[in-house]
């Protein structure tokens, strides 16, 4: 475990180098615990697949001459050396619907041997976490696809993807909740919206949610 700093105003906090629930689990911990006992100066703290960034005011950190950043790690050890993560954590089930008319489809369907409905079936017999959020507001990073369907990403992203696209990488799926650039494989569309600022909770998905995609 590391507890490096990030610029000026932020520090990480790397809790091992694998993709594993059980380190996502304690990133999500260590981040929920520090987002419901914020420190003086505390702005977010955000949790990745095996890190959490803590983004703090570096001007309230200082204050009384000290620094900023050896008073925030003292501030993350101090959850850390309380933090056991025994049980799961209070995650919630998902149904995301899927017209599978992905452009990509056809071509990653016939380099990996199999035939599209032998596709759908495998993508929507798997269970996916969310890791974490990113790249865009709402954008879940999802894992991990059945080894028989795994596929590299587009070796020249897409100027333009088109919102609700879902996309595979490697061993990941996301869903596109705006139109942007992307260089994931676009196996289909789904119509929910997975961010909307009027929300009460804006984003439709949370790091340690479960998923299943619904073929429509």
């Amino acid at each position: 475990m590391r507890i490096v700093p990030l610029g000026e105003s932020a520090m990480v906090v790397e809790l091992g180098t694998e993709i594993s629930p059980e380190l996502n689990d304690k990133a999500i911990a260590l981040a929920n615990a520090l987002t419901a006992s914020p420190f003086v100066g505390f702005r977010e703290a955000v949790p990745c697949y095996a890190s959490v960034g803590v983004y703090f005011d570096p001007l309230e950190m200082a204050r009384g001459g000290r620094d900023a950043h050896s008073k925030v790690r003292l501030e993350i050890e101090s959850n850390l050396n309380e933090l056991l993560v025994e049980a799961p954590l209070d995650s919630r089930f998902i149904e995301v619907p899927v017209d599978f008319s992905g452009p990509d489809l056809g071509e990653v369907c016939a380099a990996i041997d199999k035939t599209r409905d032998e596709f759908i079936a495998a993508y929507c017999g798997c269970e996916y976490r969310v890791y974490m959020l990113g790249f865009l507001p709402g954008f879940a990073y999802m894992g991990e696809l059945d080894r028989s369907i795994q596929f590299p990403r587009l070796p020249t992203p897409r100027l333009r993807v088109p919102k609700g696209s879902v996309g595979i990488a490697g061993r990941q799926t996301g869903i596109y909740p705006f139109e942007s650039p992307g260089g994931w494989r676009l196996i289909g569309r789904t119509g929910l919206e997975l961010f909307d600022p009027s929300r009460g909770e804006p984003c439709l998905f949370r790091p340690g949610d479960r998923v299943r995609f619904i073929a429509v």
